[in-house]
């Protein structure tokens, strides 16, 4: 009896560690909170007038240009300026051994003299019939080829020094001390640029040309004020200054068909060298009650161009659009948009087609980019 007694407890109490040793039921699981919608800049279009703008290529051409050459057969001494600096005009450049020249000019001034008294002389004797008519004449003839002579010997003198002939950047030597330099071949000896202002040389296409003039005769556009012009830089960014439209050849170039314009920029910074590529971006004709929207805003496929809007319930969608001219860095949209849409210009890899979004106008952006690319006030 006490044998299955002690069984039975021992039974019980191998059941209760059993039970003890059993894994607890899993917790359930947080049931995961969807995402935030992603957040994009939009734009809401209107009309508006609008500008046509065309940018076209164009090189940096120095207002004014000037070889300096020697003037007279001698042996370089000296120069006399740093090379790339500014230099003034009739600044001294280089110095020639002047010392044949010095000599030739002592000579010709003492000739020149003596001829003068041998003149005055001949005119006292000649009113006391002391010499006859013809040798006075002689005589104020040698006096004027001894002046001529002077003038001659003194100028090569002055050449010996090189002057500045005009103010502006003066650029390498092209010869060096103790170098012979000829006034019969003009030896180049540098070259001095003005550059400021600048010229950009540019082309534009006849047949456009004749598009926009038929646009404004027929009253499809307005014609804009073309004087004034920008620059974009190598890298995009825009010149901080904007230029004059000086020159237009009104003749069409055969074999481009194209017409020639030039515009002018100031350039007291030195931004814009001789020979830079840029581009001219200048005003053509103005278009009213368009809509226009940013340049990247504006996606390409196979059956078109289109933009990504944003609808009332708050989902990206691609709208269908057809451009026209650029008015500065935006399209200008032919159809495809009424006025009062959401366009999104920045994020648009976030918008897909049926995707929720979060608007945030893109003006707010626009402030802070020009905060953070502001330069720093000067000390």
């Amino acid at each position: 009896m006490l044998n299955k007694f002690i069984s039975l407890s021992l039974l019980a109490l191998l059941s209760a560690c059993g039970a003890g040793d059993k894994p607890a039921a899993p917790a359930a699981a947080p049931v995961a909170s969807a995402p935030p919608p992603p957040e994009v800049e939009v734009i809401t279009v209107a009309t508006g007038d609008a500008t046509f703008t065309q940018d076209l290529p164009g090189r940096v051409q120095a207002y004014r240009t000037a070889q300096v050459r020697a003037r007279v057969d001698g042996v370089v001494e000296a120069r006399l300026f740093k090379e790339g600096s500014e230099v003034k005009a009739n600044t001294p450049l280089f110095r020639i051994d002047s010392r044949s020249y010095q000599a030739t000019a002592d000579a010709a001034k003492a000739d020149a003299a003596l001829t003068k008294e041998t003149v005055e002389r001949y005119k006292r004797l000649r009113e006391i019939n002391g010499i006859s008519q013809q040798d006075l004449d002689i005589a104020q003839n040698k006096a004027k080829q001894a002046a001529a002579t002077l003038i001659k010997a003194e100028e090569d003198l002055q050449n010996a020094n090189v002057p500045a002939p005009l103010t502006g950047s003066i650029g390498r030597a092209q010869v060096t001390e103790g170098a012979l330099v000829s006034k019969s071949g003009a030896t180049l000896l540098a070259t001095i640029e003005q550059l400021d202002p600048v010229y950009v040389n540019f082309t534009q296409s006849s047949a456009e040309l004749s598009r926009l003039r038929h646009s404004v005769a027929t009253g499809l556009l307005k014609r804009a004020d073309g004087a004034k012009v920008e620059l974009l830089m190598e890298d995009g960014s825009v010149y901080s200054q904007a230029g004059n439209l000086s020159f237009s050849d009104l003749a069409v170039d055969p074999s481009t068909g194209t017409v020639s314009l030039r515009a002018e920029f100031p350039n007291a910074k030195r931004d814009l060298l001789p020979g830079m590529f840029v581009r001219i971006r200048f005003p053509q004709a103005i278009a009213e009650n368009v809509i226009r929207v940013p340049q990247r805003a504006v996606q390409s496929n196979t059956s078109g161009q289109f933009v990504m809007v944003i609808g009332a319930d708050g989902k990206a969608n691609p709208q269908p659009i057809k451009t026209g001219g650029m008015a500065s860095t935006d399209f200008v949209i032919l159809n495809g948009l009424k006025g009062g849409e959401q366009v999104i210009v920045n994020g648009l890899q976030k918008a897909r087609p049926g995707t929720v979004v979060k608007a945030v106008p893109l003006v707010e952006t626009m402030k802070l980019d020009k905060q953070l690319t502001a330069p720093a006030p000067s000390k």
